[in-house]
């Protein structure tokens, strides 16, 4: 049968000349397209859809609510990063009737599965905790362009840990983002508001490195989840894991919080908060289900499209929040920023490609 396929496939492509002109190139994209669309039924495209705008909507909102939080009065970092995973039971909404319509049964805990989830909850929770820092005193839209650099630390972690492919595309999107980044710290002196100090914007221009440098660790260390432990990938067993991720998450930073005395802190800053009670309550509210909705999301998309249109929505995401920041946070944008904000752009692409291209020669491989 295998060989059969090596026969006659290569006449089918020879058969079909490939169009030459501009019109029939993009008469074949559209006749693809049109394929791919009515491969699926319309309940696929909605879920994706919807997903999409939880990356690209739910996620801005979320850092533009915690750079809101802090420009208007609060001032703890244990109540940011308990906002971050204090979603998680939207989570178990959508996973727990999942298991009676789909007429499956939860992935089992053994300690090893169980240890792991502990463990990415930990990180989890120090991970939300060093991004608060950096929302605390940097603009929204230095620290979303800070945040990118997750992207140079996966592929790095996702090579020594999962041992997954670095081509020379992808070398080329570590470049080019550091040397992103490399511009922001060199411009930093029009990059700050007018009452965060020199110290305070260091420490959460090094806070924003190292937690992102923290969740690439976090992404490949989930992946090895999925390659030793649980030896498989669906939509269910993926939120499974971030429900579990997010739980102990939750109640690492709820420690941290009791410990702070964060819960009372709450009603303090509630009556100093700029806007009132309401305005402070619904920052909260609202930074809780915006992350969980980008969460969910995200997941959405990694399990109905790929990883290749997680990258994409990711990378645009970073200049949505950026010019969000900009209209609505009146963030300063200097040109280096600007120009940064170009240049990361440029290194999504060069990394979205150098992941697609393996990917696409596997494919052909697998028909061949």
């Amino acid at each position: 049968m295998q060989q059969s396929l090596l026969v006659s496939v290569p006449e089918e492509i020879m058969d079909e000349a490939p169009p030459k002109s501009l019109r029939q190139k993009m008469s074949a994209y559209w006749t693809m397209a049109c394929e791919m669309y009515y491969s699926k039924p319309i309940s696929h495209w909605i879920l994706l859809f919807l997903g999409s705008m939880g990356m690209l909507v739910a996620f801005p909102a979320s850092s533009l609510l915690s750079r809101i939080y802090f420009a208007n009065g609060g001032k703890s970092k244990w109540i940011i990063s308990w906002v971050s995973v204090a979603g998680w039971p939207l989570i178990a909404i959508v996973l727990i009737p999942s298991y009676f319509f789909l007429k499956v049964f939860p992935t089992p805990l053994d300690l090893k599965l169980t240890l792991s989830y502990v463990v990415l909850g930990f990180l989890s929770a120090a991970d939300n905790l060093m991004y608060a820092y950096a929302y605390a005193y940097l603009p929204a839209s230095t620290a979303a362009l800070l945040a990118s650099t997750s992207l140079v630390f996966s592929a790095l972690f996702g090579y020594l840990l999962v041992k997954n492919i670095i081509n020379l595309s992808i070398i080329n999107s570590i470049v080019i983002i550091t040397a992103a980044m490399t511009i922001i710290a060199l411009d930093s002196s029009s990059d700050r508001y007018g009452y965060i100090t020199d110290r305070q914007y260091i420490i959460g221009f090094v806070w924003d490195i190292l937690g992102s440098a923290l969740h690439g660790l976090i992404f490949a260390l989930s992946e090895l989840v999925f390659v030793k432990l649980l030896g498989k990938r669906s939509f269910l067993v993926v939120l499974e894991q971030q429900l579990m991720v997010s739980l102990f998450a939750f109640i690492f930073t709820t420690i941290g919080l009791v410990i702070s005395n964060g819960f009372h802190g709450m009603k303090s800053e509630a009556t100093t908060f700029d806007g009132g009670a309401n305005a402070y309550y619904s920052v909260i509210v609202w930074g809780i289900i915006t992350f969980q909705l980008g969460v969910l999301g995200a997941t959405a998309v990694v399990f109905l499209s790929s990883t290749v249109l997680a990258g994409v929505l990711n990378a645009v995401r970073v200049p949505v929040t950026s010019i969000a920041a900009v209209i609505l946070l009146h963030d300063p944008m200097s040109g280096f920023k600007i120009l940064s904000l170009i240049i990361t752009f440029w290194g999504f692409g060069s990394y979205i490609y150098g992941s697609y291209s393996p990917a696409k020669k596997d494919a052909l491989q697998t028909i061949s």
